[in-house]
Protein backbone atom coordinates (compact mmCIF):
# COMPACT_ATOMS: atom_id res chain seq x y z
CA UNK A 1 0.00 0.00 0.00
CA UNK A 2 1.29 3.59 -1.04
CA UNK A 3 2.10 6.45 1.86
CA UNK A 4 2.87 8.60 -0.83
CA UNK A 5 0.71 11.24 0.85
CA UNK A 6 -0.55 11.76 3.91
CA UNK A 7 -0.94 14.83 6.12
CA UNK A 8 1.49 15.60 8.78
CA UNK A 9 4.35 12.78 7.76
CA UNK A 10 7.06 14.02 5.73
CA UNK A 11 9.31 11.32 4.35
CA UNK A 12 11.95 13.68 3.59
CA UNK A 13 12.86 15.11 6.83
CA UNK A 14 15.80 14.11 8.79
CA UNK A 15 15.93 13.65 12.45
CA UNK A 16 17.41 16.52 14.63
CA UNK A 17 19.47 14.32 15.63
CA UNK A 18 20.83 10.76 17.87
CA UNK A 19 18.92 11.76 21.16
CA UNK A 20 15.62 14.29 22.28
CA UNK A 21 17.17 17.48 21.11
CA UNK A 22 14.72 19.45 24.24
CA UNK A 23 16.53 17.22 26.92
CA UNK A 24 19.73 17.70 25.37
CA UNK A 25 19.49 21.58 24.90
CA UNK A 26 18.76 21.51 29.09
CA UNK A 27 15.35 20.95 29.15
CA UNK A 28 14.27 19.22 32.30
CA UNK A 29 16.83 16.19 33.57
CA UNK A 30 18.53 15.58 30.80
CA UNK A 31 17.46 12.23 30.06
CA UNK A 32 14.88 10.25 28.68
CA UNK A 33 13.57 6.33 28.50
CA UNK A 34 12.58 6.13 24.96
CA UNK A 35 12.90 8.49 22.07
CA UNK A 36 9.93 9.51 19.66
CA UNK A 37 10.51 11.00 16.22
CA UNK A 38 8.04 13.68 14.55
CA UNK A 39 7.15 12.77 11.67
CA UNK A 40 6.71 15.64 10.14
CA UNK A 41 9.85 17.89 10.55
CA UNK A 42 12.31 15.19 12.34
CA UNK A 43 12.65 16.43 15.65
CA UNK A 44 13.47 14.09 18.04
CA UNK A 45 11.64 14.30 21.25
CA UNK A 46 11.33 11.67 24.25
CA UNK A 47 8.64 9.33 24.84
CA UNK A 48 5.40 9.78 27.49
CA UNK A 49 7.40 7.83 30.17
CA UNK A 50 9.95 10.02 30.48
CA UNK A 51 10.46 13.00 32.99
CA UNK A 52 9.76 15.57 30.38
CA UNK A 53 7.35 13.70 27.60
CA UNK A 54 9.15 16.42 25.25
CA UNK A 55 8.36 13.94 22.34
CA UNK A 56 4.21 14.70 22.72
CA UNK A 57 4.88 18.78 23.69
CA UNK A 58 6.73 19.34 20.41
CA UNK A 59 3.66 17.36 18.29
CA UNK A 60 0.87 19.84 20.18
CA UNK A 61 2.78 22.66 19.91
CA UNK A 62 3.95 22.71 16.51
CA UNK A 63 0.52 21.03 15.21
CA UNK A 64 2.49 18.26 14.07
CA UNK A 65 0.09 15.19 14.89
CA UNK A 66 2.10 12.02 13.93
CA UNK A 67 5.17 10.99 15.99
CA UNK A 68 6.69 7.74 15.10
CA UNK A 69 9.44 5.83 17.40
CA UNK A 70 12.95 6.83 17.58
CA UNK A 71 14.05 2.92 18.81
CA UNK A 72 15.89 0.12 17.07
CA UNK A 73 13.20 -2.57 15.63
CA UNK A 74 10.08 -0.35 15.76
CA UNK A 75 8.13 0.97 12.96
CA UNK A 76 5.04 2.40 13.94
CA UNK A 77 3.41 5.97 13.54
CA UNK A 78 1.15 7.70 16.60
CA UNK A 79 -1.40 10.47 16.16
CA UNK A 80 -1.38 12.70 18.93
CA UNK A 81 -4.76 13.94 17.83
CA UNK A 82 -6.91 10.92 17.97
CA UNK A 83 -4.70 8.68 19.63
CA UNK A 84 -4.31 6.00 17.26
CA UNK A 85 -1.62 3.83 15.50
CA UNK A 86 -1.09 4.35 11.89
CA UNK A 87 1.01 2.57 8.81
CA UNK A 88 3.42 5.17 7.58
CA UNK A 89 6.24 5.64 4.75
CA UNK A 90 9.86 4.60 5.22
CA UNK A 91 11.34 7.89 6.76
CA UNK A 92 14.74 8.97 5.86
CA UNK A 93 17.18 7.28 7.96
CA UNK A 94 18.33 6.80 10.68
CA UNK A 95 15.20 5.19 11.29
CA UNK A 96 16.06 4.82 14.79
CA UNK A 97 19.01 6.43 17.56
CA UNK A 98 22.23 4.36 17.33
CA UNK A 99 22.48 0.92 18.69
CA UNK A 100 25.21 1.72 21.01
CA UNK A 101 23.55 4.28 23.12
CA UNK A 102 22.02 3.07 25.81
CA UNK A 103 17.65 3.28 26.63
CA UNK A 104 17.51 4.42 29.02
CA UNK A 105 19.89 7.20 28.07
CA UNK A 106 22.04 9.28 27.13
CA UNK A 107 24.99 7.56 29.30
CA UNK A 108 26.17 9.30 32.32
CA UNK A 109 22.85 11.18 32.76
CA UNK A 110 20.67 8.73 34.07
CA UNK A 111 20.00 8.57 37.80
CA UNK A 112 20.71 5.30 39.19
CA UNK A 113 16.68 5.45 40.82
CA UNK A 114 15.12 6.00 37.34
CA UNK A 115 12.44 3.90 37.63
CA UNK A 116 11.38 5.64 40.23
CA UNK A 117 11.05 8.65 38.04
CA UNK A 118 8.94 7.24 34.75
CA UNK A 119 5.44 8.64 33.94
Amino acid sequence: MAHDRIPGIDPTAAPSGDGCADCQAGDGPGWWFHLRRCAACGHIGCCDSSPSQHGTKHARQAGHPFLTSFEPGENWFWNTETDQYYDGPQLLPPTSHPASQPTPGPQGKVPADWQQHLR
